[in-house]
């Protein structure tokens, strides 16, 4: 990403939602954007692995966690899988696990926390619907631009 999303703030502030700062950056990549897809769990990341296993075609997947900190939505498995299937980055209202690994992929990732413990597998959630994380309304198809100082959201591509 060329841009930064300061700059981006600076050029299109009528036109962006910008994401409460409560999110670090665990991936490889600090910088990264693209057309958003959603999910809405708790503490399964089921869907987190059903959608990562598709084609990501260099979009971001927005994972609404419900801020959950008692486990991880996303370890170093399913960043390679992201990685693989050309997914662009998450941004997760939720915990990572195997941080380490995560910041040797090429893939962006913001999250709330770092957390050992992972996720029960049961199947539940909902995707490609409204939600709400950072304090901001994200909808599948909006763009999202991350780097070190935040995370913005569009409802076109602005760079």
């Amino acid at each position: 990403m060329s841009l930064a999303t300061t700059d981006l703030c600076d050029a299109f502030d009528a036109e962006i939602q910008v994401l409460d700062p409560i999110f670090q950056s665990f991936g490889g990549n600090v910088r990264f954007h693209g057309p958003i897809a959603t999910l809405k769990l708790f503490e399964d990341n089921s869907l987190v692995r059903e959608t990562l296993g598709e084609a990501g075609n260099g979009r971001v997947l927005a994972v609404d966690g419900g801020g959950s900190r008692r486990c991880a939505l996303l370890g170093d498995q399913l960043g390679e899988l992201a990685v693989k299937n050309g997914w662009a980055g998450l941004v997760i209202d939720g915990c990572v696990r195997d941080s380490a690994a995560l910041g040797r992929l090429p893939l962006g990732v913001k999250a709330l926390a770092a957390h050992p413990r992972k996720s029960v597998k049961l199947g539940s959630g909902q995707r490609d619907i409204a939600v709400r994380i950072g304090g901001c309304e994200l909808r599948p198809g909006q763009w999202l631009y991350a780097d070190e100082d935040g995370v913005i959201v569009s409802a076109r591509q602005l760079a």
